[in-house]
């Protein structure tokens, strides 16, 4: 007896605990524009969390396929790798009834290419403010500014952007940064506080999570070091885009991309610049 009273007063905590987040996330769970840079970013970082949705739009703002032949040399070109990321995406969001997705690559006026989201700034955010008119969301969702890739933080900043534009609320996951020693750091932010909301993919959710991850099979081997079952979200950070995410090497400085952190920057204030006078 006193087994089972412990067992009935577990699940019924978890009840409570599972309910209290759903509240604390309820700004998501609507009509929500989830803009991430790559196939499989939504997967990682909200593939539990996108189920919930009541009408979830992914918004794919590359198309996936870097210049550096290293990258598609298997696939024959740049555009069968591209058209391969695109057929993986739309099969892994088939896995959890996600049929609203769009590839910004295919309307932007020019290429969106894997790793220089940052030199196409106007472009993408014409395109995705045509998408908030046409869809009119009620929240968007994007990446973390955390200089993990150059990419996220290019459509963390383009959230931004988009959210003051709109008047929309902005909340951010997480992916992978390096800490300031060097090691890598998966699903969590730069600097953590009380706002992170945790969401715990279990059961259904997180079989049909499981399954969303085994439809890229181009990125397997990026993708075990995610942990399936950990969701992370909060408001999106009021994030200074003229610095540099933290003080330590950036992942793609320590990979020797060739693009390097300053000239990120830069680009991000020469948008705001840009700008300014339209925003007035």
């Amino acid at each position: 007896m006193l087994l089972e009273y412990k067992s009935k007063n577990a699940a019924a905590f978890c009840g409570k605990a599972r309910l209290y987040m759903e509240s604390s996330l309820l700004p998501l769970l609507g009509r929500t524009l989830v803009i991430v840079a790559h196939p499989d970013d939504e997967s990682i970082s909200c593939g539990g969390v996108l189920q919930r949705m009541r009408e979830p739009c992914v918004v794919f703002a590359t198309d996936g396929a870097p210049e550096d032949e290293y990258f598609w040399r298997r696939y024959g070109t740049r555009e069968c790798y591209a058209a391969l990321r695109e057929e993986e995406a739309r099969a892994a969001l088939g896995e959890v009834g996600v049929p609203d997705v769009e590839f910004l690559a295919r309307q932007a006026e020019l290429p969106l290419v894997d790793q220089r989201l940052y030199a196409a700034l106007p472009p993408a955010f014409s395109a995705l403010a045509r998408l908030i008119e046409k869809r009119q969301p009620e929240c968007l969702l994007t990446l973390a500014y955390e200089g993990g890739h150059p990419d996220h933080d290019a459509v963390s900043f383009l959230s931004a952007q988009l959210g003051r534009a709109f008047s929309l609320p902005v909340w951010e996951a997480p992916l992978y940064h390096r800490s300031t020693t060097g090691e890598g750091v998966y699903q969590q932010f730069v600097e953590e506080g009380d706002e992170v909301i945790e969401h715990n993919v279990i059961g259904d959710e997180l079989q049909a999570k499981v399954r969303m991850l085994g439809c890229y099979k181009s990125q397997f081997n990026a993708l075990p070091s995610f942990s399936t079952e950990r969701e992370r979200f909060r408001p999106q950070a009021a994030y200074d885009y003229s610095q540099r995410p933290h003080s330590g090497n950036l992942n793609y400085e320590i990979w020797q991309w060739r693009m390097k952190p300053e000239e990120v920057c830069a680009a991000f204030v020469d948008f705001e610049r840009s700008t300014a006078p339209l925003q007035k």
